[in-house]
């Protein structure tokens, strides 16, 4: 999927009036049949299948909030097989709705801004399910997963629950991440999906439990590790690219420690530095061709990748400090290419400068406890967005540099960090 982009100078992007809040539209029968049926085939040829747990307990009227984990583009389609007929918004990002506001709105889609604190969603949210009279879905996550286990959850979920007062359901994909894990540049490989949907709490339980208890519950079922699941359930990627990009969420060699040598190729990861090479099996474990193998299980990986950065952190070593091509989002109607300028980011926080000296940006540590980066977004290239409720700014480094999962890391583990403190 592409999105709409244009250039134009930073000066007259910022002449640009902010476009007024709309708030939600109920979701037509039309549209919602239509996407289902258009759903159809892909899922099909994935063959779909679904169970539900206590789902008696949510009767087919009553608004109730789904809330389900972010694999991939299969989602959606899964979401709208699962919710159908009952109509229901979409909390999505807000760049999802450029060039496309009417379609998006009349499918129900509320926008909003990734990991940012936004009022205004909770009552859009509010106005759903209490003048619509329709359910929510909601991604908590709010960002596809880059090693296969979850991301981190917001702390004022637990307060939306309250507010909100109404059932919460789980829906649980199993497969889809495999299909189509985001590193892997957007090639779909075979495998079959399924989903699990759990009513999760009623009512009643939201109202008696702190919002601490509410966060714990929903911590607890958004733990799950893809990668580890492909293995126990013996489920074969035969696929021969299965590696490439694997070296977005894998950029640090254990063996030699350099970052910025790892290249994920058909089915090998290597170190361009010290030759260390690994092949990724048809289940999803690392095998490595000689010598220590440090890490079979990509997680694993990943988690030691952040605990070097929080430690590069602790120590005042950390700092990302690169080139990038800028884009703004100011409206719905494009993204605006603006220019050049150069992403730092460190225990300040971020900034960003460019455009001749007109843009300069600053980001507090604890502006957002994660951070919205992508690879190969809308097939533009690998992200790194920051801004605020008025502006975001979409950050492309230079082809090449396995920067945006160590940013990513560094900026949540400061948050924690900061938060500590």
């Amino acid at each position: 999927m592409k999105i709409k982009v244009r250039d134009l100078p930073y000066e007259e992007v910022m002449k640009l009036p902010v476009p007024k809040h709309i708030p939600p539209q109920k979701q037509g029968l039309f549209f919602r049949t239509l996407v289902r049926l258009l759903s159809g085939p892909e899922l099909k040829k994935v063959n779909f299948r679904y169970d539900t747990y206590e789902m008696e307990k949510l009767d087919k009227a009553e608004p109730a909030l789904f809330l389900m984990n972010h694999s991939s583009f299969l989602d959606l389609k899964i979401a709208f097989r699962l919710l159908y007929p009952r109509p229901f918004h979409i909390v999505c990002t807000s760049d999802g709705f450029v060039g496309k506001d009417w379609l998006m709105r009349r499918l129900g889609c509320i926008p909003t801004k990734k990991f940012m604190t936004d009022i205004t969603l909770v009552r859009d949210m509010v106005y759903a399910v209490r003048e619509l009279k329709s359910s929510v879905l909601m991604y908590p996550e709010a960002s596809y997963s880059f090693d296969g286990t979850a991301t981190p959850l917001p702390e004022s979920l637990g307060k939306c629950l309250k507010i909100l007062g109404v059932p919460v359901v789980m829906i649980r994909t199993f497969g889809a991440f495999a299909r189509d894990p985001l590193y892997n540049n957007l090639q779909v490989r075979s495998t079959d999906v399924s989903a699990r949907m759990d009513y999760i709490l009623t009512p009643e339980e939201i109202r008696e439990k702190s919002v601490e208890e509410l966060n714990d519950i929903l911590k607890k079922h958004f733990t799950f590790d893809h990668f580890r699941w492909q293995k126990e359930n013996q489920v074969s990627i035969r696929e021969p690219f299965r590696a490439d990009g694997l070296n977005r969420v894998l950029y640090k060699c254990p063996h030699c420690l350099e970052e910025g040598s790892m290249e994920g190729t058909g089915i090998h990861l290597t170190c361009k530095k010290c030759g260390k090479t690994w092949e990724l099996s048809e289940y999803g474990e690392l095998v490595a061709d000689e010598g220590d193998v440090y890490f079979t299980h990509i997680p694993d990986w990943y988690q030691w990748e952040r605990e070097c950065v929080r430690q590069e952190l602790l120590e005042g070593s950390y700092c990302l400090d690169i080139e990038v091509t800028i884009c703004m989002m100011k409206d719905m109607k494009c993204i605006y290419r603006v220019g050049t300028g150069r992403l730092h980011h460190d225990r300040d926080g971020f900034s960003l400068t460019g455009c001749d000296g007109k843009l300069k940006v600053r980001l507090s540590p604890e502006a957002s406890y994660s951070l919205y980066s992508d690879y190969f977004w809308y097939e533009i290239g690998d992200m790194i967005c920051i801004g605020d409720r008025k502006i975001l700014y979409y950050c492309f480094p230079a082809e090449g540099m396995d920067v945006v999962a160590k940013t990513r890391l560094a900026a949540e583990e400061l948050y924690k960090i900061v938060r500590n403190r």
